[in-house]
């Protein structure tokens, strides 16, 4: 078992600079799916990764999590640092190692993620066997701890259960408590709520909340669900076509949007009174353009509402607007899009 190195009050525990993934076509080349992509992240901290299906959100996760499709997916440049432990260049074995011992993540879809043909605490148990050594009854107890944890009731008898046995939100749960059953001290959460009701959407959010309140670890949450942000992160960024596109503090972000993609994200955040009367929800038109067909200026040139000639033919790089507040858009000084929405 591969010890965690100590941390450092205030230091970064998941560090991505540069990140670079691409994918191979059939036609013999290779597209940009995530295009130099960096943050970090620290100890008790929630990071927010926003933006539409398309935009390289789930990419970047697989990316860290070195779980790219094999012959297909791969990183072409950047960093990727745990604990200042460089994961790119880690052997195979090793980077198993670190995965659900260091680092977890818990997948969109829990019945594609979960065996149907084993126990839910079987599988919960298979990671602390895998990981951290311990016999079969040891880690079945683990397991029922877990499941505990996260607030399944009976949790000894649950154990025993198929994942099609339990409703979606209680796979859910046992997903977390996989995700967590051997204290990681990242936890990558890729879109966990989105097939769930909104009522047990809220108790997993509030779930998260707990466990990282406990545990102290970092968390990396992946969602293009805005209101889900305002909720349970600290800083925020958002994506469009494989580029970080705006980034900063939530309160910052949400009260004065750089940015015409996050301002029209913001402005489609669904509020009471905003459909009554006759006033329609805003849309952003057009969709995220694909890996392949990128344009040459600012890639969301073709959807912006103050698009100028310049922003077709030249891609922007990011600025600093505000303290910890970064924009890729030229034009930022002068749109003045106005607030958004409350934190």
């Amino acid at each position: 078992m591969t010890a965690t190195p100590p941390e450092v009050p205030g230091a970064p525990l998941l560090e991505v600079r540069d990140l670079r993934t691409v994918f191979a076509t059939g036609r013999g080349d290779e597209v940009v799916a995530v295009d130099g992509v960096s943050f970090s992240v620290a100890a008790g901290e929630t990071l927010a990764i926003v933006g539409e299906s398309g935009s390289g959100k789930s990419v970047t996760a697989l990316s860290i999590m070195r779980l790219l499709p094999a012959r297909v997916g791969r990183i072409a440049a950047g960093s990727i640092r745990l604990h200042g432990r460089e994961l790119t260049t880690l052997p195979d074995a090793e980077m198993r190692a670190v995965r659900g011992r260091h680092i977890g993540m818990i997948f969109q879809e829990p019945m594609t993620s979960l065996n149907p043909v084993h126990t839910v605490g079987a599988q919960i148990g298979e990671v602390v066997r895998c990981h951290e050594g311990l016999g079969r009854d040891q880690a079945q107890a683990h397991a029922v701890e877990m499941l505990s944890l996260v607030g399944i009731a009976e949790p000894r008898r649950r154990a025993g259960n198929f994942p099609h046995e339990l409703s979606g939100g209680m796979r859910q749960r046992v997903m977390i408590a996989m995700a967590l059953a051997c204290r990681p001290s990242v936890l990558i959460a890729d879109e966990p709520t989105t097939a769930l009701d909104v009522t047990i959407q809220a108790q997993m959010l509030d779930l998260m909340e707990d466990l990282q309140a406990k545990l102290g670890m970092a968390l990396v949450f992946i969602t293009h669900d805005l209101g889900v942000v305002a909720q349970l992160a600290d800083r925020v960024i958002v994506m469009y076509a494989g580029q970080v596109v705006e980034a900063g503090p939530v309160a910052d972000l949400f009260a004065r949007p750089r940015m015409p993609y996050t301002a029209g994200l913001l402005a489609s955040i669904p509020r009471l009174g905003r459909s009554l009367h006759g006033r329609r929800l805003h849309a952003i038109p057009g969709q995220v353009p694909t890996a392949a067909q990128l344009p040459a200026g600012c890639r969301f040139s073709t959807r912006c509402g103050h698009v100028e000639p310049h922003c077709v033919t030249t891609l922007p790089g990011l600025e600093t607007a505000a303290p910890q507040h970064e924009v890729r858009c030229r034009r930022w000084q002068e749109l003045h899009l106005g607030e958004g929405a409350s934190a």
